[in-house]
């Protein structure tokens, strides 16, 4: 069930001999993931605001990255999306996923906040999630200035960004609703740091992201085996999932994680909490930031925008 577009990158990642994560240092690895995106994305859409701006947080000014949509008024309120960036917490920045979010904030007709928060191994956990709870707040405190309506917030992010949305709308519900957040974009996301299910099994080598890059990312993120008990870093395993926000969560195929974002959908239905699951069959781990090449990453992409829509009440 591989999509024909996605077979033909992974030819190319094997015919191009591309070195595993695992056996690069964290810089190297940056550059490389950075060095790679041009041949795969999409020319950045048009967007009427863009802003790199930065929330205070636990340990400094936690760069962010504050766009708008085309054809709106400056002075409208619209509603905003926090975006956290996929890379396994050590890789990607505001330019991996820069096109991602002009997309999303387009389609979803909504501002988009794009976060920048710290990685490892130079932070470990839980540094990632404290960042990214700091910023979620700080946006919803900063509405007014920000031209946002803090009553139509939502969080999200592709693997371990949408990772760290699910953690931040816990810690948000259990801080009794500080940031009032409303929805959940959870793309790929990685739900449970045990990576024992059936998709980790088939789908571990070969499909871009490999058994030997997950180990290596959970090393520099960790401070050891014993956090991957810890909901912060394997939120499927909090106490309740009640009283947190509707979601969308979108799986790949052909994705190691696959198995953990459905899992993950399901539990938040049994917890009461409205969720649309969508599967991308035949595609692979990363598809969404791949729309040069891969048709179906600007599909996926318009389907969230209308779940965004939707959540937000704009039709």
């Amino acid at each position: 069930m591989l999509d024909k577009e996605a077979k033909a990158v992974l030819d190319a990642i094997k015919a191009a001999n591309r070195p595993e994560y695992s056996t690069l240092t964290p810089a190297e690895a940056r550059k490389l993931y950075k060095e790679t995106r041009a041949a795969v994305t999409p020319e950045p859409p048009e967007i009427s605001e863009l802003d790199n701006i930065a929330a205070p947080g636990p340990n400094g000014p936690i760069p962010l990255r504050y766009y708008r949509p085309a054809d709106v008024e400056k002075k409208e309120v619209l509603p905003a999306l926090v975006y956290y960036h996929g890379g396994g917490w050590v890789i990607g920045d505001l330019d991996t996923h820069d096109v991602v979010c002009r997309t999303l904030c387009n389609e979803g007709r909504c501002a988009v906040v794009s976060v920048d928060y710290r990685m490892g191994p130079e932070f470990k956990f839980p540094a990632a999630v404290e960042d990214a709870y700091a910023a979620g707040k700080w946006v919803a405190e900063e509405a007014r200035q920000l031209r946002i309506d803090p009553k139509r917030l939502a969080v999200g992010g592709d693997s371990a960004g949408g990772n760290l949305a699910t953690v931040v709308a816990l810690m948000a519900r259990d801080m009794k609703g500080v940031p009032a957040i409303a929805y959940q974009l959870l793309i790929y996301p990685a739900t449970d740091m045990h990576m024992n299910t059936e998709s980790h099994r088939r789908y571990g080598e070969g499909h871009l992201l490999t058994r030997p890059s997950m180990d290596w990312f959970q090393e520099q993120y960790l401070n050891g085996p014993a956090d991957r008990e810890d909901w912060r870093a394997s939120p499927i395993l909090a106490k309740s999932l009640k009283g947190v926000p509707p979601a969308y969560v979108l799986v790949a195929g052909n994705d190691p994680l696959r198995d953990e974002g459905e899992a993950y959908a399901m539990a938040l239905r049994k917890a009461g909490v409205p969720v649309v699951f969508r599967e991308f069959e035949g595609q692979i781990h990363g598809f969404i930031t791949m729309g040069r090449v891969i048709p179906q990453a600007g599909q996926a992409l318009a389907e969230m925008g209308v779940a965004l829509k939707l959540a937000f009440g704009q039709g």
